[in-house]
């Protein structure tokens, strides 16, 4: 039977050369690594290459970090899950009984401020404009708590909530409450002006299989919805923390705080992750980011004791992303046997 080394050393191969934008593949088992190994270029001007010291935009895996954030302040005292939206922010009161609880399980109703830039507008959207945005809507899609509908605008205004109740920026509290004290040097809150290290550039492809730069657009901005920058190095600094509950006890909250994806299937959303269960209770998780230079995906699977991470500078990467996990198949210890992973794409729109 083939390796793991030799299977994904193959799978890198076929789907990336020398001269073109590539990946990061990251197989753990609990803190031994299996597989790390990147391929391509990290920035086709400068011919960097892609290694496990890469940055990535994480897009939406960045949620995780923000879900964190809000429980972190829930900890210490100084917000309640169930406090209201409106308490925060006065100016959405017309929204009704929407609970923080709501925006981090995806049940707030809020609408979805992509559909409601101005035509006019150039620079990119900033946080306080989700929130102009927002408050500028008569009214939400549902009844809070009623129903799942994934919502960037809430993870959004859970940044600015992050900020609100702490006092200091969002990046400064990432900073000093996870970054700092997991000794993850590399990380990083996306800024217009900040330095990133070792920083991926994102790239779009065409038909003639041609790349052109794509790593910012007008919603690229945003923070507590999908800016963070992080390495496949530091990532599993970050997921062993939250293994071993350095920060909090995240097994715990997913049994407490979630919502219904789809009860037939077993699916459900809590913490910045979709989780599938099996008849015996047992969990998988996952999360998908997908932006406009950048296509990612997180497994961790518990039974297995397994993390897999895959970084992209390549919009729209799904083919690399499901060869990859076809793949996996072939290994147990890495191998998410839930379906759910296969629709996370439709899932997040």
């Amino acid at each position: 039977m083939p390796t793991l080394q030799l299977v994904l050393d193959n799978l890198l191969s076929r789907h990336f050369s020398e001269n073109s934008p590539g990946a990061v593949v990251l197989v753990a088992k609990g803190d031994e690594v299996l597989y790390l190994q990147g391929a391509g270029l990290a920035n086709l001007k400068t011919r960097a290459p892609i290694t496990p010291e890469t940055t990535f935009r994480l897009a939406s895996v960045s949620k995780q970090f923000t879900a964190m954030c809000v429980h972190l302040l829930e900890q210490q005292g100084q917000l309640k899950l169930t406090n209201k939206l409106s308490v925060y922010f006065p100016e959405l009161i017309h929204f009704g009984e929407i609970q923080l609880l709501h925006l981090l399980n995806h049940t707030s109703g809020l609408p979805d401020f992509e559909e409601y830039i101005p035509e006019d507008q150039t620079d990119q959207l900033t946080d306080e404009d989700v929130l102009r945005i927002t408050a500028a809507q008569e009214k939400a899609l549902f009844s809070p708590g009623s129903q799942y509908r994934y919502s960037n605008t809430a993870y959004v205004l859970l940044g600015l909530l992050v900020e609100q109740v702490s006092g200091v920026s969002y990046a400064d509290f990432l900073q000093a409450n996870a970054f700092n004290p997991l000794h993850i040097q590399h990380t990083m809150l996306y800024q217009a002006q900040a330095q990133i290290p070792n920083r991926a550039m994102g790239y779009r492809g065409d038909a003639a299989g041609a790349f052109s730069l794509s790593d910012q657009n007008i919603g690229t901005a945003t923070r507590g919805d999908g800016c963070i920058y992080t390495s496949a190095q530091d990532y599993l600094k970050w997921h062993l923390a939250l293994q071993n509950n350095f920060l909090f006890n995240i097994k715990s909250s997913l049994g407490i705080n979630y919502s219904t994806v789809d009860a037939g299937k077993h699916w459900y959303y809590s913490m910045g992750w979709f989780f599938a269960k099996d008849n015996d209770g047992n969990s998988e998780l996952f999360h998908s980011g997908d932006t406009s230079g950048f296509t990612n995906l997180v497994m961790h699977l518990p039974q297995q004791e397994t993390l897999v991470a895959c970084f992209s500078n390549i919009a729209n990467n799904q083919p690399f992303l499901n060869d990859l996990l076809q793949e996996l198949k072939q290994f147990p210890e890495s191998h998410p046997r839930s379906e759910l992973v296969y629709h996370l794409p439709e899932l997040t729109r």
